[in-house]
């Protein structure tokens, strides 16, 4: 195993030691991954190890990149409420107010609050048969506008694997005049110094570590409709997704704000951390203590009708006790804590089928995290 690189401080050393049990699993454990924790909007730990190649020739480095699937969608989540901090967007408000053609086929109602927590009745993009449809930002929105609600928006949840990205990034749009992506590099990936990016652009290719599917599969991998009663999120698309589409050239070139960010541990942690640390990290306000909290205030609880789990929804995070967070497709996961202000982050390249394997990773680290806290 390479050993692992970077910094922990010595409270939270049962963090470094997890990590190290998950990378050093030769044949059935990570290639490649990162941890961070930030307590107080400031970086406790901040590791990273192993490879980014199934060959393991090539080290997984400091400023490595993978595709983080659906942990995308706190950084989403994220514009959204800044936006709102501002007075720029109103929760409460129909999202036809912003996006006047998303009124058609009986969508007036629709509130803004709906597309964050995964109760607008429109789970999945209609007639939806390959990644490459995802690409074109005009036509994917302009069919969500025209399209009808599966349930009244308010009364049912059910996860919005991709069209989260496109309503939230619409919204957005209108209000702004800027993609969701650049709306994040400017206004929140910049001040805060955070290597994360919604749509990567080539200077950066470099550095991407692909995502390795799960052992004994094949790149054909396909995103599928979450089951079990584990209660712990899986990825469902609507179409089928495979872990070619995510590793290619296209993928990460567009705007698909709900699955296609890219970043480390240590972006992830440092930007969530500004809502577990009441609005700022590492000095830098994004917004106000009072705009973080729909974070965490519960917007639905009850079955998921596409998880097929209990779920409770706030305005953009899954809520798991007194955290909120969200993990993406294969295993990356982000966890925030805005009592003990701590946020979470595992990265790695290496996917698990859920379907054939339990993946505990991502919370084994949480948990680790949590020692070091008491």
């Amino acid at each position: 195993m390479k050993d692992i690189e970077g910094f922990c401080e010595p409270r939270f050393v049962a963090v470094r030691e997890a990590l190290a049990a998950l990378l050093g699993e030769d044949d059935v454990g990570d290639v490649g991954a990162s941890a961070a924790v930030y307590v107080d909007g400031e970086p406790v730990v901040d590791l990273w190890g192993g490879y980014a190649d199934t060959a393991r020739t090539v080290g997984w480095e400091r400023d490595t990149l993978v595709g983080v699937n659906s942990t995308s969608k706190n950084m989403t989540a994220l514009c959204a409420l800044i936006l709102a901090d501002e007075g720029r967007l109103d929760l409460s408000a129909p999202v036809a107010a912003y996006w006047p053609e998303f009124a058609a086929a009986g969508k007036e109602s629709v509130l803004v609050r709906h597309v964050l927590s995964h109760t607008a009745g429109l789970p999945d993009l209609s007639g939806l048969r390959a990644a490459e449809e995802l690409y074109d930002w005009e036509s994917v929105t302009a069919r969500l506008a025209a399209q009808a609600l599966a349930w009244e928006p308010g009364t049912a949840a059910g996860y919005h694997a991709l069209t989260f990205g496109f309503l939230v990034g619409e919204v957005v749009r209108r209000i702004t005049g800027r993609s969701l992506g650049e709306f994040f590099a400017e206004e929140v990936a910049k001040p805060l110094g955070a290597d994360f990016h919604i749509g990567l652009s080539a200077e950066h290719d470099h550095r991407v570590a692909p995502l390795i599917p799960p052992h004994e599969l094949t790149e054909e991998y396909t995103a599928s409709a979450p089951a079990g009663a584990d209660g712990v999120p899986r990825e469902t698309t609507g179409a089928a997704i495979q872990v070619k589409d995510v590793n290619s050239v296209a993928w990460r070139r567009a705007q698909i704000p709900a699955v296609n960010g890219f970043g480390n541990a240590r972006s992830v942690a440092l930007v969530q951390s500004v809502l577990a640390n009441r609005g700022a990290a590492g000095g830098v306000r994004l917004l106000s203590a009072r705009g973080c909290e729909p974070a965490w205030q519960e917007v639905f609880s009850g079955e998921d009708r596409v998880l097929g789990t209990p779920m409770t929804w706030t305005t953009g995070f899954g809520k798991f006790g007194t955290a909120f967070g969200w993990g993406g497709w294969g295993g990356s996961l982000v966890v925030s804590d805005p009592g003990s202000r701590m946020t979470v982050a595992y990265v790695m390249n290496r996917m698990i089928d859920r379907d054939r394997q339990e993946d505990n990773r991502g919370m084994e680290i949480v948990m680790a995290a949590y020692s070091g806290l008491h």
